[in-house]
């Protein structure tokens, strides 16, 4: 009974999406990454609608020189999306895998419709800082 609530619950935000059920929304995010004080280029970055068994990619990128990035993306889901960005890097870190760090996006950042009205702007953030949640990814 249990596998099966489990189940129905992963398989929910599909089909939204197959039924064409819900409404389209859409976030934005951008910024742009540091490590010690230069320009974190090459930095993976991913947004996610964070769901109950798996969550769903919005969209994949990576900073430019400048360390600099804008990523987008839009879901049909009946229910509000709940978006989180991942970044992935490598900075004042020397392990097998990557250091990760998540950002939860705010509700108010949401926008009903494909395209994002706003965009949230994280700011600049320096990777070699300690972050709450902080953790390491070698699938990513």
């Amino acid at each position: 009974m249990l596998l099966e609530v489990v189940l129905l619950f992963g398989l929910i935000p599909r089909l939204e999406a197959f039924f064409g059920l819900g409404r389209t929304q859409s976030v934005a995010v951008s910024g742009r990454l540091i490590c010690d004080g230069h320009p974190a280029s090459n930095v993976k970055i991913k947004l996610y609608d964070v769901d109950n068994i798996l969550d769903t990619l919005l969209e994949e990128s990576t900073t430019d020189q400048n360390g600099q990035f804008r990523v987008s993306g839009n879901k049909n889901e009946i229910t509000d999306i709940d978006p989180k960005l991942n970044i992935y890097h490598k900075c004042d870190y020397n392990g097998l895998c990557y250091k990760k760090v998540e950002i939860n996006i705010p509700d108010d950042f949401i926008t009903d419709g494909s395209n994002p009205a706003k965009t949230f702007d994280i700011g600049t953030i320096n990777l070699a800082n300690q972050f709450s949640g902080d953790s390491t990814d070698c699938l990513n």
